[in-house]
């Protein structure tokens, strides 16, 4: 489990593509990789990847061909940022929402534009996943914790901070990006619980 709170802006520093998969490799300076013992997850872009090797400024992992085609791992390339977050410890404190790691599919930036001295994004949802977007509700984009603002069809809105902004790859985005998207996790099991009365 993670919540959502970025702890470092990292990028990746090798990709190796296989048959039905692929191996990526991810560094940063501000982020503590002694920390990281193999067979532990660390999220990235949202997606929770088991590390498979462990060095003084990396981690490698191997990336399943259900997650390349549920997520935008498939379009990233050596170079790209990406936000990362260790697991959650039990002492450790929730200041996002609990963020599971799998990544329910993507979407995209319908329009950006600043509004004081934050930046309201407009996100379109594919239809198979509207119905777990929630005004006020929680969701999660490239692994960030943000609130929804207020939904309309498939566009819902959110804002986001400076700070959020500076320290993420939210900063990066443009209109007509695609954007790793978990819904929140409640959502999803109620509807598994409804569905099975």
């Amino acid at each position: 489990m993670f919540t959502g709170i970025i702890q470092a802006l990292g990028s990746i520093k090798t990709k190796v593509a296989y048959d039905k998969g692929a191996v990526f490799s991810f560094t940063a300076t501000n982020f503590d990789f002694s920390s990281i013992a193999i067979g532990d997850s660390v999220a990235v872009n949202g997606v929770c990847l088991t590390a498979i090797e462990v060095g003084s400024d990396f981690f490698k992992a191997d990336v399943s061909q259900e997650t390349l085609d549920c997520s935008i791992f498939s379009e990233l390339e050596q170079g790209a940022n990406v936000n990362l977050e260790k697991a959650l410890r039990l002492n450790q404190g929730i200041d996002g929402h609990l963020v599971s790691g799998h990544v329910d599919g993507t979407a995209n930036v319908s329009e950006q534009f600043n509004e004081g001295e934050s930046t309201r994004f407009k996100i379109n949802v594919p239809d198979n996943l509207v119905k777990y977007i929630a005004r006020k509700g929680s969701v999660c984009i490239n692994g960030v914790s943000l609130t929804v603002n207020s939904i309309a069809g498939n566009i819902f809105d959110l804002n986001i901070v400076p700070h959020t902004l500076n320290v993420t790859t939210l900063g990066e985005l443009q209109t007509g990006d695609q954007v790793n998207l978990e819904v929140d996790i409640i959502a999803r099991h109620l509807e598994q619980l409804l569905n099975n009365k």
